[in-house]
Order: C-alpha cells, then sequence, then structure tokens
C-alpha cells in the first residue's frame, strides 16, 4: 500500500469512533426522549441516513484504498481517485446531519445539497477507480 493511501486509510480509521459516538448519541435522544429527535419524523430520518452513510463509507473507502494502488492509473489520477472516495462519507453524513440541526427543523436547509455533492464525488471516484482496474 502506498504512503498516500495508508495515511488516508489512517485518517478514515481515526474517524470510527466518531461514527460510533454519533451511534451512541442517538440511541441517547431515543432512550432519554430528548425533543426534536423522536418527535420529529424528518430529523429522525436524516440523521439515521447520516449515521448509516457514514459508517458505510468509511468502511467502502477502506477497501478501495486497496485497490486504488494497484491500478494502472497515474499518480495524479489515483490521488484524485482517492480524494473523491474518501470525501464521501464526509460530505454525504455532513449534509443529513447539518440540514436539518435545529430540533425544529421539518424541511432540510440547503446543506443537504452535500449529500449530492457527495455522491458525485463517491461516483466520480468509483467510476475512475473501475476504469483503472479495468
Amino acid at each position: 500500500m502506498s504512503p498516500s493511501s495508508l495515511s488516508t486509510a489512517g485518517v478514515l480509521l481515526i474517524t470510527v469512533p466518531a461514527v460510533a459516538f454519533g451511534g451512541l448519541s442517538l440511541l441517547a435522544h431515543i432512550m432519554r426522549d430528548i425533543p426534536g429527535y423522536l418527535d420529529n419524523p424528518v430529523r429522525r430520518g436524516l440523521w439515521r441516513a447520516g449515521h448509516a452513510h457514514a459508517g458505510v463509507l468509511v468502511l467502502f473507502a477502506l477497501v478501495a484504498l486497496l485497490y486504488i494502488d494497484q491500478t494502472d492509473l497515474s499518480e495524479g489520477m489515483k490521488s484524485l481517485t482517492r480524494t473523491l472516495i474518501v470525501a464521501a462519507p464526509i460530505l454525504m453524513p455532513l449534509g443529513f446531519f447539518l440540514s436539518v440541526v435545529r430540533p425544529s427543523d421539518t424541511r432540510p436547509s440547503k446543506l443537504i445539497w452535500l449529500v449530492a455533492l457527495g455522491g458525485l464525488s463517491l461516483g466520480a471516484g468509483t467510476l475512475s477507480l473501475g476504469i483503472g482496474l479495468v
């Protein structure tokens, strides 16, 4: 594994406790019946989606890093692919969480566009990786 992929994997692994803390936070909202979570279906749904996407995409990015170094892509394209794939587990959960920050939010704010940006990043990065492996 290249030094770039190793350091990126290290950063991703450091985020895993943050994802676990997020799950604990959601559990606390449920167990303590904190206003603005159980009684707000929009916020509840978006926060659940944010937590789920964070966990799955961090794992996906860690696996993808193993493949990036195996491609015939140029170093610049490997770096771009690495960045695009790692941006998704950051952008998408941020969009889900930050779009309904206030307990009274019943509609997502414009920050929900971070989810789409993360999806585009994920799509472009995985397409680049796939092409590089073929």
